[in-house]
């Protein structure tokens, strides 16, 4: 299973914007969200009634700086299933190059529940 997002880098989702470093460049965090997306989308249309997947771990580099402007499209390849556990092979592109790369880890959870145990 596979999925992918895209987004155009703007002011909201640079650095600068975030307080992570003062430049308008992509950020880290919306990279990282991007990728989060395109693993969600890959599966999210395969799970039972009443069930998503929340995301539990995050691993990856960013490569490479895209400014303001570019498009950027994140893809995410499920790569294991463990119980319900899922494990994404995630990487980021910008209009140039390969921006981002990693893993990204799933859990499988009854929205029910777990909203309960929130409150």
């Amino acid at each position: 299973m596979t999925g992918e997002a895209t987004t155009v880098v703007v002011h909201e989702n640079t650095a600068a914007s975030v307080g992570a470093g003062g430049v308008e460049v992509f950020g880290t965090p919306m990279m990282i969200g991007l990728m989060e997306m395109a693993s969600w989308l890959a599966v999210d249309k395969h799970l039972d009634e009443g069930y998503v997947s929340v995301g539990v771990l995050v691993n990856v580099r960013h490569l490479a700086a895209t400014p303001i402007g570019q498009r950027v499209r994140a893809t995410a390849r499920l790569a294991e299933i463990d119980g319900r556990r899922l494990v994404f092979e995630v990487e980021a592109y910008d209009e140039r190059q390969k921006i981002g790369e990693g893993i990204h880890e799933r859990a499988i959870v009854n929205l029910e529940r777990f909203m309960q145990r929130l409150g």
